[in-house]
């Protein structure tokens, strides 16, 4: 079955799917992006992704393309014509077309919005889960506003392609202070020998994770005591446990740091229980919307 598109109000065969050589997305990067997971069927954390679009859209001053009961439908059917069960969904919003020119155009230039949907088997996500992964560190090198989820990535692409040369699967970046900030493309976690999870706070320098959130409400429901503080590459070395969160990885165990094994090398627990505790919540709160556009 060929892959459907939509863009800016029609549903194209995704190989067809087309923008303006002028769009200030591909001219400057200046647009933003959503990826929701979906899991049987259901979009996860739709709200928060929208919420969270919103926001990005309001930071960079870019109106929102249509209203959210119409983004929302729009998404359910590029879902049902695409039939992923498993997958993820991916909503692009750029400023629109314009001559290319620094400044911002006319306000009434139309934004562009573009969405795709592909499948993604759950089976080999949970092999990497049960296995664990390896991360290394890198100098995070992005700029000073990544809590908007702008569509400029290159430090990520950079980030995570020296990443896969070294034959890890992420890369940890690290501030000029020695703290981890984020992954580039994920939010990083530690458990102490507390029995503590510790996630960096809340600030410009990582994006606010939407599974992140999910998984500190999951914790709590658990009894996990979760600590909102900077970490250093050190102290994670040292943890008892770590992971990382995305919508593209939910809760992923890490067992290496820059060669280092973490504990004995094993995917933890915590991280397990978790893992299977947010795809449980996630999609007990996707079934309680499943009806409710609005």
């Amino acid at each position: 079955m060929s892959r459907i598109a939509y863009v800016n109000g029609s549903y194209v065969p995704h190989p067809a799917a087309r923008v303006h050589i002028e769009d200030r997305g591909f001219q400057f990067a200046d647009g933003v992006y959503e990826v929701c997971g979906v899991l049987d069927g259901r979009l996860l954390d739709e709200r928060p992704h929208l919420d969270r679009l919103e926001r990005s859209l309001g930071e960079l001053r870019i109106a929102m393309p249509m209203g959210r009961r119409a983004l929302r439908l729009v998404m359910r059917e590029l879902i049902h014509r695409n039939r992923i069960r498993d997958g993820l969904l991916y909503i692009q919003v750029t400023r629109g077309v314009a001559p290319r020119d620094h400044k911002f155009p006319a306000a009434t230039t139309r934004p562009t919005v573009v969405m795709t949907a592909r499948r993604q088997a759950r089976r080999p996500l949970d092999r990497i889960a049960e296995e664990g992964v390896r991360v290394v560190t890198m100098p995070d090198i992005r700029w000073r506003r990544c809590d908007i989820k702008s569509v400029s990535l290159l430090p990520n692409v950079l980030a995570k392609q020296a990443a896969r040369e070294a034959g890890a699967f992420e890369a940890w970046l690290v501030d000029d202070e020695g703290f981890v900030t984020e992954g580039s493309s994920t939010n990083a976690w530690i458990l102490d020998a507390a029995g503590r999870l510790i996630t960096r706070h809340l600030d410009q320098r990582i994006l606010h994770g939407i599974t992140r959130r999910l998984v500190m409400e999951v914790a709590a429901d658990l009894g996990i005591a979760v600590e909102q503080r900077a970490f250093t590459v050190e102290e994670a070395k040292q943890a008892r446990e770590a992971f990382l969160t995305a919508a593209t990885a939910f809760v992923t165990p890490v067992i290496e740091i820059d060669g280092a094994v973490i504990a004995n090398g094993a995917p933890g627990s915590i991280a397990l229980s978790l893992r299977k505790a947010y795809a449980e919540a996630s999609i007990a709160k996707a079934e309680s919307l499943s009806g409710q556009i609005t």
